[in-house]
């Protein structure tokens, strides 16, 4: 199900960023020397577009993780067999009173994953957008 939906999201941005590229006065240029369309959308939209969507991305994986995680814990993810935080933390939250450690080892590293790629989406941002280039 979150598949189903996320692509949307994606498939709109970069849409708009295609859009916003194509106007811009590199591809006009090109478009002037004589280049094919499949050229400028190789050499030129497509390396400024990726930035933004690698970005965008990174920064949303966290939310389709914890979905997931919220799904699975209220039954409605995957089944048991299955591993997933929200299993081992439903799991654990069912001896919480006398094993605390079943639910909180699950839930820190869920933490700890989502820390991480939110942490990892912010440097890409700060490494890949071109107005925060020379900005400390």
């Amino acid at each position: 199900g979150i598949g189903l939906t996320s692509w949307m999201r994606l498939a709109r941005l970069t849409r708009g960023q295609v859009l916003s590229a194509r106007e811009t006065e590199y591809v006009t240029a090109a478009r002037a020397l004589g280049q094919s369309t499949g050229q400028i959308m190789i050499r030129h939209i497509l390396p400024n577009i990726l930035g933004p969507i690698v970005i965008s991305e990174t920064l949303t994986i966290p939310t389709y993780i914890r979905f997931e995680a919220f799904l699975s814990f209220i039954g409605l993810g995957v089944n048991a067999p299955t591993p997933s935080w929200g299993n081992m933390i439903s799991d654990g939250a069912a001896v919480l009173r006398n094993y605390p450690h079943e639910a909180l080892f699950p839930a820190l590293a869920l933490f700890l994953i989502m820390f991480a790629f939110n942490f990892l989406g912010d440097g890409l941002r700060d490494a890949l957008d071109p107005r925060l280039r020379g900005v400390d």
